[in-house]
């Protein structure tokens, strides 16, 4: 019987990264857990291999020569191409993973690093992105005037579309599923990364930032922080 967690024949992750030798252990580890692997080393070659064909998932190195890893990602998204992407960072380079995830990427591995980590990171990554939702296919999720298109993959604010990466889309349908609930750090963690960051809660505070940004920005706030518990998405704060 085929593992749960062995990707399909079709998983196919990008690995951009400057170093030949990070290359080749990820060309043979994630080889070997079932990936099909394609390399880069910089931004031209990074941007032919989308062109040539897109990955289902990215490994992106921050420190890349020319144009870094942050660079890379601002330009994938802003050509739509919107597929999950793991950053490789520094081991001790905090502001690294807060900008990265907050220019959209959706998660991260400290060098020196784990391939089994990074493995079963890339398969979260590729379960997240396609789970799905439990909602009706003519269904909209509604809180005041933000509105989810599931079907559709939309997000609108006042009629104003909304773009979101993979995970702040997730994060958002999670939030708006459990309206006027607030829902804990760890809960989050649990049920919109499906994987154990050790309670890194630098990654929930941060997509929540994003979040904001995007669709509280000049609006009534709908997103709210509950000190010492969590977050809960509602119309107004409770007093």
């Amino acid at each position: 019987m085929k593992d749960v967690d062995t990707p399909s024949p079709a998983d196919h992750v990008l690995v951009v990264d400057d170093d030949p030798g990070i290359r080749r252990l990820l060309i043979s580890a994630l080889g070997f857990a079932g990936f099909e692997v394609d390399v880069a080393g910089d931004l031209a070659e990074a941007l032919e291999q989308v062109a040539r064909r897109a990955p289902d998932v990215i490994v992106l190195d921050v420190m890349l020569p020319g144009a870094d890893g942050f660079e890379i990602l601002q330009l994938l998204r802003s050509r739509t191409v919107d597929v999950p992407v793991l950053f490789l960072t520094a081991r001790d380079a905090v502001e690294d993973r807060v900008r990265g995830l907050r220019l959209g990427g959706d998660d991260y591995v400290t060098k020196p690093f784990s391939v089994v980590e990074v493995g079963a990171r890339l398969q979260a990554l590729l379960r997240r992105a396609r789970g799905g939702t439990a909602v009706a296919e003519d269904t909209l999720l509604r809180c005041a005037d933000l509105e989810i298109d599931d079907p559709r993959h939309e997000v609108r604010r006042a009629g104003r579309l909304v773009e979101l990466s993979p995970t702040e889309y997730r994060l958002l349908h999670h939030l708006m599923s459990h309206q006027g609930q607030v829902l804990s750090r760890a809960q989050i963690l649990e049920a919109v990364w499906q994987y154990d960051f050790g309670r890194d809660s630098v990654v929930v505070e941060r997509f929540v930032s994003n979040l904001r940004r995007k669709i509280d920005h000049e609006r009534v706030p709908l997103l709210h922080t509950v000190r010492g518990v969590g977050y809960t998405l509602r119309e107004q704060a409770q007093q």
